[in-house]
């Protein structure tokens, strides 16, 4: 199912124009432990409804941004560069260095 998504930069584009990287999940704020390590790297929500997730726009200005998108019906509630996020979503230690791993 086609839908579209907008651009933080570029405005709406077709879904086509974008990669998709997964869901965002928070990384740890300090040295983790082997545990916490493993549950960043391997584990996700992966829920049927409202989820947030990495996006790029690889046809256009190939920024990376969030979106709020329900995975039953692919309706975008917001899109955000990094740094303009919800501070519930990319609070102080999530800012900016998740998109580099």
């Amino acid at each position: 199912m086609s839908f579209q998504l907008k651009c933080p930069n570029c405005g709406v584009r077709e879904v086509t124009d974008f990669s998709f990287h997964g869901e965002f999940h928070p990384r740890p704020v300090s040295k983790p432990s082997y545990r916490e390590l493993n549950a960043y790297v391997y584990f996700r929500r992966n829920v049927a409804g409202p989820q947030i997730e990495w996006w790029q726009h690889r046809s256009g200005c190939r920024e990376w941004f969030l979106a709020e998108r329900d995975t039953r019906t692919n309706q975008v509630a917001w899109t955000a560069l990094p740094a303009d996020a919800p501070t519930a979503v990319a609070g102080p230690g999530n800012r900016n260095d998740d998109q580099t791993s």
